[in-house]
Formats: C-alpha cells, sequence, structure tokens
C-alpha cells in the first residue's frame, strides 16, 4: 500500500509559537513534538553542512518508528560542482548513512540552481552513480529541463521529477518514479487549494505511489498547520 509523508521544509523555528510549538516549548524539544504531528520533514541543513552522526542519531531518537528524514543534497554537489564531481557525493551519502542505517531517510532532494542549463549527458552520468538503494529527486529551476528527453531519463533512473511550485514558477505534474515529492512553497494557499492538494495527492497515492510532501517554512506556522491538515484530510 502506498503511503503519505507530510511535513515542512524544516522545524527549528521559534515563530511557529505558539500555534504550533506550545508557548514555553524549550528548543531542543521541537523535533519530539512536531514529531507527534506530523511524520515528515525535509532537512534543508545538509545543504550548508555534512551532519555529523551524532546529531543524526539524536534525531532518529527524538522521532517516532516511522518518522521520516529526507535531505537536501549538499550545496557543494548541486550549486558548486554542478553534479560534475563524484566523490563529494559519496561522502555525502557516507554523511546520511545514519538515518539509512536506522531506515529513516526518505528520498534525497538534488536542486539545481536557476542557472544551470540544460545537459543531459552530465545528468545521465550522475544518475548512474547514484546508490541504487536510496529515492533521489531533482528540482529543476530552469525551464530548459523540463523536456520529454529529461523525464525519460528520471524514469531509466527510478528518480523523481520535484513537483516544486511557487508564485513565481511551477512544475508540470510529470511522474517519473514510484514515488512523489512535492515542495509546496506558494506564500499562501486558500481552502479551496488545499482541498486541490488533497485530491490530487489522493489520486496519487491511488496510483500506487508513495508521496512526500512538503510546504514552506519560515516565518509563520502557517506552513506546518497546512501539512497537518493536508495528512488528517488524506488519511
Amino acid at each position: 500500500m502506498a503511503t503519505l509523508r507530510v511535513g515542512t521544509s524544516g522545524f527549528a523555528y521559534a515563530t511557529w509559537k505558539p500555534d504550533f510549538y506550545p508557548a514555553k516549548l524549550p528548543a531542543k524539544d521541537f523535533l519530539k513534538h512536531y514529531a507527534t504531528r506530523l511524520n515528515a520533514v525535509e532537512i534543508n541543513y545538509t545543504f550548508r553542512q555534512l551532519p555529523k552522526a551524532t546529531t543524526l542519531e539524536n534525531w532518529v531518537k527524538a522521532t517516532p518508528e516511522g518518522f521520516t528524514f529526507v535531505c537536501k543534497a549538499h550545496q557543494r554537489i548541486t550549486h558548486i560542482q554542478r553534479l560534475k564531481e563524484s566523490e563529494f557525493t559519496e561522502l555525502f551519502f557516507k554523511a546520511i548513512d545514519p538515518l539509512r542505517s536506522a531506515r529513516r531517510l526518505g528520498p534525497v532532494l538534488f536542486q539545481l540552481p536557476p542557472n544551470m542549463k540544460l545537459d543531459l549527458e552530465l545528468l545521465r552520468a550522475f544518475l548512474a552513480k547514484l546508490p541504487a538503494d536510496v529515492r533521489c529527486a531533482f528540482e529543476f529551476r530552469n525551464k530548459a529541463w523540463l523536456v520529454d528527453d529529461v523525464y525519460r531519463l528520471l524514469e531509466q533512473h527510478r528518480a523523481a521529477l520535484c513537483l516544486a511550485e511557487s508564485d513565481t514558477f511551477e512544475i508540470p505534474e510529470v511522474l517519473t518514479a514510484d514515488f512523489v515529492y512535492a515542495r509546496l512553497r506558494k506564500s499562501e494557499y486558500s481552502p479551496e487549494e488545499r482541498s486541490e492538494i488533497a485530491a490530487r495527492v489522493s489520486r496519487q497515492l491511488a496510483g500506487g505511489r508513495d508521496v512526500y510532501c512538503f510546504f514552506k517554512h519560515e516565518d509563520t506556522p502557517a506552513g506546518a498547520l497546512y501539512a497537518e491538515q493536508l495528512l488528517a484530510a488524506v488519511k
């Protein structure tokens, strides 16, 4: 049976008090509380630095069985080396291995910079070097990548096209893997839009695909509350 994992991009936000986190909750208990209400989180921390094993082990201890961590690939892979070198990619996967060993690792998100142009052969070579037992998703922020040749290449390697949307950009709903990865980052979602999202997610689950869905985080708890509503609506 297909599974649904819903959360936000990050969890360590005091600005979510008191509507999501209790007013007096200490920061050290944010993740523990978060995991009582949502079942996944997208970790942007790994975009900036390689995590320590002890940090990941503590995250696992703070969350229940089945809670999923989704990691954004380090910027050195996507923004500095731009998929061209594999040694640091191997170091990255080694760094997040505690999550994989604990069976808490969801997909890894490779977010490419907006000024990175289409290069099929580069993508092909990079996909071939990724570990076969880790789900991977690709977020393209340059429209040149949104073509059939890229979709077919992702399909061949069972990698997902990240269905990202914002106030200015939206990726078409092209499903290239046995799972769906969605990043919902508009500044606001109306009740009608949230109902449409729930219907879309239900359809994807009914098609046999696991779904990972993450709302925008940051200044207000709106994304966390949207995520909680979606999880309840689809259940």
